[in-house]
């Protein structure tokens, strides 16, 4: 009986030995990142002025146990001045063996929907996001389980299948009778040309939304030109089909390259002068008014944006971002948000 134990406990010993051989104490340490995006505003139809504090986040990324299962947490002290708990997900994802590419994560998460939804506030290109982000983005951030395959070979694509309560972050005390839904495939029919598309089943109150995605992307000569489009359907035709649509450009002009920025302390590096449309018809949030009618939550609008981003030559780390944004209204008198917005965003 000694003898088996004295012979288990030195196979442990040697396992011990050979896992410590392998995997390093770096690999637990967590990695913490942040966001800082500050901005001012002017309203030129009100002639109003105000900063703000777009976002202070706070991220912490680590491994429970490396190549396999993975964490993250993050936080914003200052959403528009308020605190708001964000990402808080646990992650298996082996990185080798027969199961490379395939993902499960559990958590408060990003919902894969959309392209521009998807991208977090340092890799956008303009200070505020498009209608497609902003109103039809249906519960960007959701507590639910998604899970993901991804191949990087011949013919790259990546798959997204997700299921969550639909209550957002903050209500999870419920018990759901019908969850959301969402999925995303994405292709790279070559490196600098990605195509997307989107499906986000969405049931906040009586009546179930569809909403459906494309995006495409290409990146060629120092020009970025994106276009995105969502079609979403209403259950029982209780208010008219929502279309949303986008196209912007942007294009990078290069002053110095980084070694001799830093060696001389040239900046900016980089100038990008940016041009986006946008529009999104008549949109309705999913709840009917107190006589049981569907109502447009958000007007239909249109809205150019025209601006410049002067940044240090590292994309998105360091931006100062100059907007004007226009819009255009079916009504004129509805429209209270032409505005010129300067916002600084720095993330380390």
């Amino acid at each position: 009986m000694r003898k088996s134990i004295l012979m288990g406990v030195m196979c442990l010993l040697a396992f011990a030995g050979k896992a410590s051989d392998s995997i390093a104490a770096k690999d637990f340490v967590p990695k913490i990142s942040g966001l800082i995006r500050a901005k001012y505003e002017y309203n030129t139809l009100v002639n109003g002025h105000r900063f703000q504090v777009r976002n202070a986040r706070f991220s912490l990324r680590g491994n429970i146990w490396p190549s396999y299962i993975h964490y993250k947490a993050e936080i914003d002290l200052s959403d528009e001045g308020e605190i708001k708990m964000l990402d808080a997900y646990i992650s298996y994802a082996p990185d080798k063996g027969v199961m490379k590419g395939f993902s499960a994560t559990i958590g408060q998460q990003k919902v894969p929907f959309s392209t521009e939804n998807l991208r977090s506030p340092y890799q956008f290109y303009f200070a505020n996001r498009s209608f497609i982000g902003k109103q039809m983005s249906h519960d960007v951030r959701d507590v639910g389980l998604k899970l993901a395959y991804e191949y990087d070979k011949v013919f790259p694509f990546s798959l997204s299948l997700g299921i969550y309560n639909g209550d957002g972050l903050y209500n999870q005390q419920e018990w759901q009778k019908s969850m959301n839904y969402a999925a995303r495939l994405v292709f790279h029919p070559f490196k600098p040309w990605q195509i997307s598309f989107s499906l986000n089943s969405v049931k906040p109150d009586a009546i179930r939304m569809n909403l459906y995605d494309v995006n495409t992307f290409v990146d060629f000569f120092n020009f970025h030109i994106e276009s995105e489009y969502v079609y979403k359907q209403y259950q029982h035709d209780v208010f008219k089909p929502t279309h949303a649509f986008l196209v912007f450009a942007s294009y990078d002009i290069f002053f110095k390259d980084r070694k001799h920025a830093d060696k001389f302390g040239y900046w900016p590096c980089k100038i990008s002068p940016l041009f986006r449309y946008d529009f999104m018809t008549d949109n309705n949030d999913g709840y009917a008014d107190e006589t049981g009618a569907y109502l447009p939550t958000y007007p239909s609008r249109q809205r150019l944006t025209a601006g410049i981003t002067f940044s240090p030559g590292i994309p998105f780390l360091s931006d100062i971002r100059l907007n004007y944004e226009h819009y255009i209204y079916e009504n004129p008198q509805l429209n209270q948000d032409n505005k010129l917005v300067l916002e600084c965003v720095a993330r380390f």
